[in-house]
């Protein structure tokens, strides 16, 4: 703990970048927001994987594109 406190210290951060910009991150935020892209095309737009993409969408304000369906529903 006393590294990483010490490394901290000098300005380094642990840790793996992110594969999105900001910039590019709040893109994809719009295009899938805007539903102009699905989440493939984005992650084919930024050459990373849907689970990227997944992980950089803002968890709080995405609406997901279809609803869950309801188990007793999908009985006939």
């Amino acid at each position: 703990m006393d590294g990483l406190a010490s490394a901290r210290a000098r300005g380094r951060v642990g840790g793996r970048r992110p594969r999105l910009t900001p910039d590019q991150a709040a893109l994809a935020q719009e295009l899938y927001d805007a539903r102009i892209k699905t989440v493939q095309q984005i992650a084919d737009l930024f050459g990373v994987p849907r689970s990227t993409v997944y992980g950089h969408l803002n968890k709080a304000t995405t609406v997901p594109r279809q609803p869950k369906k309801n188990r007793q529903d999908a009985r006939p």
